[in-house]
């Protein structure tokens, strides 16, 4: 049994961030649909800005987001950070604030997680 992190830096500017965005879903749900796995999926820093973007139906990659959405949450105090409170309200994403505000990557690791970043 594997215990993967996948934690989303990149923002949505650029297509570089695009790839990243991308790479990270597919990880995620590779993980997501292996026998035996987990995986946890965070949101944090500028890539809160995806939740909206990926919410959207007509979003490319709005598909791909679903197939892992019950994985993913969101860095608290990035999504005020980033200007995305209200439409991560409105997805009722998961917040994590256990690190002053911020998802705890330590327990992450003392939990025996993998941590990958995109």
């Amino acid at each position: 049994m594997t215990k993967a992190a996948v934690i989303i830096l990149a923002g949505t500017d650029g297509h570089a961030n695009l790839g990243r965005v991308v790479n990270g879903l597919e990880t995620a749900k590779e993980f997501a649909e292996a026998d035996g796995d987990e995986v946890e999926l965070i949101f944090d820093g500028a890539g809160t800005q995806w939740i909206p973007e990926l919410e959207d139906e007509n979003n490319d990659l709005h598909e791909l987001y679903q197939a892992v959405r019950g994985d993913a949450s969101v860095c608290d105090y990035c999504t005020g950070a980033f200007g995305v409170d209200d439409a991560v309200d409105e997805a009722g994403v998961v917040r994590l604030d256990d690190n002053d505000g911020h998802p705890s990557v330590r327990s992450l690791v003392n939990e025996g997680y993998e941590v990958i970043t995109f």
